[in-house]
């Protein structure tokens, strides 16, 4: 039997559904315990807990349960904990592991704290433990060990230049593993000669584990010349401050040398393609025709914004021709998964899904019964507290009726202003997980 149709009207509950069931599939803790067994302590005298990253609480937590009393000491370091949550987190975490707060997306003074406590705990180890170590999106400026001649300040400058720069999370990770004690398979390094299991949750398009948090258990992630071809191709040299120029140029130090490489096992749990076929599979539960056209979004974010936009209006039902027996075709639900980028040129506040959504806006304009979200699946766009946006083709109409121009904003990279005036920003708070972002688009 053919599903009843959904109605315009009822988009909001519609994109509801479709978020509820991609976060579902990216459920950390749900997949480290799909991933982390008994079995694999085998043979091991000591089993250490790291975790990093946006999910890191409840991937920590999962693990923990699976580890029992096999646990010896762990450290889990993940964003600010809402006020109402520190009262719950002993609840979720045994007394033997420690919560740091990093920050994101620059490192703060607690992404070194959490540095400095990680390679305290993995100055235990002995051939004959475990290091379990779950990584999840965000972990690349959560934790921080600089190497050699490097501060904590220039991370930091540094970070804030690649974000500002339009480069991809794959070319800002290539600068940021070469700086670090931690990333690049250097927690890995430091955890030898323990085994090591990294638990991965993708927050990268198409799941490279090397760029992953910046990849701190994949060896051989540091390729000579990658960083400082980043730099040259952004034009970042007169931004850099010199001791990072510096250790691009020349290296920084003997962290690798002479070291035998450790045992490692990694094993990717979660990705932004699984919470993109869940949305599509609630899509045709609701009764749409959905499709996920891609999990390999990226570029410019108001460019991605507008070929979505594109994309979705060619996709619309089609009315019937003159002569055609009628029936009413199914609306239309795309998907689309990946992380676009924002280079940064106005004096606005926003983030990459919301600077898409408003470029989406302004191609749907008057467009009946058409309906664009973004989504950050873990809930913070850039440096606001919105997800992301859900736009439709009266938009713009608010907009002129505040008088507010919509390509202004757009060209001064103020999304966020504009949306909190006119109305559709996302605001879900932090979800636990990172899996990248979706766009829905539905068609009635």
């Amino acid at each position: 039997m053919r599903p009843v149709a959904p109605l315009y009207d009822d988009y909001r509950a519609h994109l509801l559904a479709l978020r509820a069931a991609a976060l579902a599939a990216a459920d950390p803790a749900e997949a480290v315990r799909r991933w982390l067994s008994p079995a694999d302590l085998a043979g091991a005298d000591q089993v250490y807990l790291v975790g990093l990253g946006k999910a890191a609480l409840a991937m920590a937590q999962a693990a923990a349960g699976v580890l029992g009393a096999r646990l010896s000491a762990g450290v889990a370091v993940a964003p600010h904990v809402p006020e109402s949550d520190p009262a719950l987190l002993r609840q979720r975490l045994p007394e033997r592991v420690s919560f740091i707060e990093g920050g994101h997306p620059e490192p703060t003074a607690g992404s070194l704290t959490a540095g400095r406590a990680v390679e305290a705990l993995l100055s235990r180890t002995t051939a004959r433990d475990l290091v379990v170590v779950l990584v999840s999106g965000g972990g690349s400026a959560l934790i921080e060990l600089p190497r050699a001649g490097l501060s904590l300040s220039d991370i930091k400058q540094t970070t804030s230049a690649l974000l500002r720069s339009g480069a991809t999370i794959n070319e800002m990770n290539a600068v940021r593993r070469q700086l670090s004690q931690l990333k690049g398979g250097g927690l890995a390094r430091l955890a030898a000669p323990a085994r090591v299991l990294g638990l991965i949750l993708s927050d990268v398009v198409g799941s490279p584990l090397e760029a992953i948090a910046s990849g701190p258990t994949v060896i051989g992630a540091v390729k000579p010349g990658a960083a400082l071809a980043v730099v040259e191709r952004y034009g970042l040299r007169a931004r850099l401050p010199e001791a990072v120029l510096y250790a691009l140029q020349h290296g920084t130090g003997p962290l690798e040398e002479n070291a035998p490489l450790p045992q490692v096992e990694n094993r990717l749990i979660g990705s932004n393609r699984a919470a993109g076929e869940a949305a599509v599979s609630a899509a045709h539960r609701l009764g749409f025709a959905a499709e996920l056209i891609g999990d390999d979004w990226q570029g410019e974010a108001r460019l991605v914004g507008r070929r979505f936009a594109r994309q979705l209006l060619a996709a619309r039902p089609a009315p019937p021709r003159p002569g055609e027996a009628f029936e009413m075709p199914l609306p239309r639900c795309l998907v689309a998964g990946g992380e676009s980028t924002v280079t940064v040129r106005g004096q606005g506040r926003g983030g990459r899904n919301q600077e898409a959504a408003l470029a989406a806006a302004l191609v749907i304009d008057e467009q009946p019964n058409v309906v664009i979200s973004t989504f950050a699946t873990d809930g913070v766009d850039g440096p606001t507290d919105a997800a992301g946006v859900v736009v439709t083709g009266d938009t713009l109409a608010r907009a002129r009726a505040l008088g507010l121009d919509a390509e202004h904003y757009l060209n001064d990279n103020d999304s966020y202003s504009f949306f909190a005036r006119v109305g559709g920003l996302l605001i879900t708070g932090p979800t636990g997980t990172n899996v990248n972002d979706l766009m829905f688009g539905l068609a009635y």
